[in-house]
C-alpha cells in the first residue's frame, strides 16, 4: 500500500533512467547501515526447498531472478539479492564501453504498465565490468548478459562476443548471448539461422576451452530471443540451440509492436523508437515459451520473461514451460517486496494444486 500510493508516484514524477539511479544509489548507501541488509533479507527472502530449483549446474533458491537490463555494468548485484530474489542477470554489457542512444531514452506507460526503451547498450564494457566483478564476488547466482557493440559491424560481431566471454567467464553461473534487442542496429539479424549458429557455435568452443584451461565445468551457455519472431523462426532457435549444444533459451526480450496498448497512438509516436517491455508482451513471452518448450522436449531450460507482476503471471509462465523466470518491469511498478509476494503466491498456488514441489508445474499446460 505505501509503495503503490506514495512511493510510486513520488518516482514516476522524475524521468525513468534518472529515478533508476537515484534509488539504486540510495539502495546501495542504506546498505552501508549496521544490519540493514538482514532486516531487508527478513521481509523479502522466502526459504522454502518447495521453490527451488537445480537447473543449469546449479541450485537457484527459488525460480524468480533479475532480468538483464537493470543492473548493465554490474554494480548493484550484491545489494539487489537482499530483495528475495533467486538469481540476478547483470548486463548486457559489450566488449567495449559505449553510451547508448541519446537522452532520454526510457519511458514509462502506467495505462499499460509497460516500459518503452531504447538505452542501446549502454555500459562501461567489459574489462570495467570485470574488475567490480573480482572486486566484489557475486553472493547469488549471477547470469552474464552479453551483446555486440554497436560500432562492431556484423560481420565481426563473433569476435565482439568472444571478448566479453573470455572476460567474464570465470564471474559467471550462466551466460546469455543477446542477440534481440532492438536497439542496436541489425543486431536482430544475429537470429538468423546462420550467423545465430556459428556465433554459438563458436562461443560454446570457446566455452569449452576456457574449462580446460580453468580446470571448471564449463558454464551454461543461453541465448537470448525477441517475441517478434514468427513461430517457424522460433522453432527454428530450438534445432540451433540444440545443435550448437546450448544450456537452455530465455525468451523474451522487449517487442517492437505497438498494436493494443492503452497508451494513445500520439504518445507512442512522440515518444519514438524503442523496444516495450512489460504487461504487453506477457501473452505472446508465454506463447513462445510454451512453442519453445513443445520443440524442445526437455532438452533445454527455458528462462520465461515479459510481463510478469504477480504470482499469477509467473505460474502462467512457468505452466507453458518455463523452469526459470525474470522480473524487469513489474519490478520497476511493483516495487521492493514484489519478489517476495510472488515467491508466496507460488506456495499458495501449490498448495492449492495438491503439488510438492514447484518444478511438477513446469509444462503442465504447454499440451503436445
Amino acid at each position: 500500500m505505501l509503495w503503490s500510493h506514495w512511493v510510486r508516484p513520488l518516482l514516476f514524477c522524475g524521468d525513468a533512467e534518472k529515478t533508476h539511479y537515484r534509488a539504486m544509489t540510495a539502495l546501495s548507501v542504506a546498505a552501508q547501515v549496521p544490519s540493514f541488509l538482514s532486516q531487508l533479507r527478513s521481509l523479502t527472502v522466502v526459504r522454502d526447498d518447495r521453490l527451488a530449483m537445480e537447473v543449469l549446474g546449479h541450485r537457484f533458491s527459488n525460480p524468480v531472478g533479475l532480468a538483464a537490463g537493470f543492473d548493465k555494468d554490474a554494480r548493484w548485484h550484491h545489494w539487489l539479492s537482499a530483495l528475495g530474489f533467486g538469481f540476478i542477470e547483470v548486463g548486457t554489457i559489450t566488449d567495449q564501453p559505449q553510451e547508448g542512444n541519446p537522452k532520454p531514452r526510457l519511458f514509462r506507460l502506467p495505462a499499460d504498465q509497460a516500459l518503452l526503451n531504447r538505452l542501446g547498450f549502454n555500459n562501461g564494457g567489459a574489462e570495467v565490468a570485470r574488475q567490480r566483478l573480482e572486486r566484489q564476488a557475486p553472493n547469488i547466482v549471477l547470469g552474464i548478459n552479453i551483446g555486440k557493440s554497436k560500432v562492431t559491424p556484423n560481420e565481426l560481431a563473433t569476435s565482439s562476443y568472444l571478448k566479453s566471454f573470455r572476460m567474464l567467464w570465470p564471474f559467471a553461473h550462466y551466460v546469455t548471448i543477446n542477440v534481440s534487442s532492438p536497439n542496436t542496429p541489425g543486431l536482430r539479424a544475429l537470429q538468423d539461422r546462420q550467423p545465430l549458429l556459428e556465433l554459438l557455435e563458436a562461443i560454446e568452443t570457446e566455452n569449452q576451452r576456457l574449462a580446460q584451461a580453468h580446470a571448471r565445468p564449463p558454464k551454461a551457455v543461453l541465448v537470448k530471443i525477441a517475441p517478434d519472431l514468427n513461430d517457424a523462426q522460433v522453432e527454428d532457435v530450438v534445432e540451433i540451440a540444440l545443435e550448437a549444444k546450448l544450456a537452455g533459451i530465455i525468451a523474451t526480450n522487449t517487442t517492437i509492436r505497438r498494436d493494443g496498448l492503452k497508451t494513445s497512438s500520439q504518445e507512442i509516436e512522440k515518444l519514438g523508437a524503442g523496444g516495450i517491455s512489460g504487461r504487453p508482451v506477457h501473452a505472446r513471452s508465454c506463447e513462445v515459451v510454451r512453442r519453445l518448450y513443445r520443440r524442445a522436449q526437455g532438452q533445454l531450460t527455458i528462462i520465461g520473461v515479459g510481463g510478469i507482476f504477480n504470482g499469477d503471471d509467473a505460474w502462467r509462465m512457468i505452466g507453458a514451460g518455463a523452469t526459470l523466470v525474470q522480473v524487469y518491469t513489474g519490478f520497476i511498478y511493483g516495487g521492493p517486496l514484489m519478489v517476495g509476494t510472488i515467491n508466496r503466491q507460488l506456495i499458495e498456488k501449490m498448495n492449492s494444486h495438491g503439488l510438492t514441489h514447484l518444478a511438477q508445474r513446469i509444462g503442465q499446460e504447454a499440451g503436445n
